[in-house]
């Protein structure tokens, strides 16, 4: 989720979004780590969005706050559409990483997702913004994978987890840390179909609202 701001002068878009994290394995160092991650990576295509006659620079604009003690009803009481909140635990409990809800602004994060070049930050992120997975999940042939394919995913060789695999062997799918963020990526957002209010802001995606309890595995 996050908040949408139109400068028409300089002729750049910016999306607002602040990740708040809490659990047994968020810190500081990690958060700030995740959100510069994220920045990264949807930052790195330097997107461009067509409004009416004028081309507009996309940029995304991310802060990760360690939140250690954060409450229910903080997550439920908020009303501010850049605020996000995750909690980060070694496991989860559907074993994955998770977003509470297309254009939710709660979640999951299981760890060592997060690790060894990850992209899964990246790609909840998307959710939060509204983002489905891709209907199509063949997409050899077509290069370079979206940020918002899944694992299972058959992609390129480059793009499998063992470029030597063929369709249906083990390592055949798709290695999440080969995918990145598109143009095609920030053009699902729909960003100007958003509803713009006086001052040249808008809100994408939606309040979930779920505070996430210690989980007993």
């Amino acid at each position: 989720m996050g908040e949408v701001e139109v400068d028409h002068i300089y002729k750049r878009i910016t999306i607002h979004s602040v990740l708040f994290f809490y659990g047994a394995e968020a810190n500081h160092l990690l958060s700030n780590s995740i959100a510069a991650d994220i920045a990264r990576q949807w930052n790195e295509p330097g997107a461009t969005l067509k409004m009416g006659h004028s081309t507009y620079r996309v940029y995304f604009d991310i802060t990760g706050i360690f939140r250690p003690g954060l409450t229910a009803q903080d997550v439920i009481t908020n009303n501010n559409p850049r605020h996000n909140y995750f909690r980060i635990e070694a496991y989860s409990p559907i074993d994955i990483s998770f977003t509470d809800g297309i254009a939710g602004n709660t979640g999951f994060f299981k760890l060592d997702n997060l690790l060894y070049d990850s992209t899964t930050a990246a790609h909840e992120y998307g959710h939060t913004l509204g983002l489905h997975h891709p209907a199509n999940l063949d997409i050899r042939g077509q290069g370079t994978p979206g940020i918002m394919y899944p694992r299972g995913t058959l992609a390129d060789a480059p793009y499998q987890y063992n470029p030597a695999a063929k369709a249906g062997e083990p390592g055949s799918t798709l290695d999440p840390s080969k995918r990145k963020v598109l143009q095609q990526d920030i053009d699902n957002l729909q960003l100007h179909r958003l509803h713009f209010n006086a001052t040249g802001h808008a809100v994408i995606g939606k309040f979930s609202a779920v505070w996430h309890p210690v989980y007993h595995f």
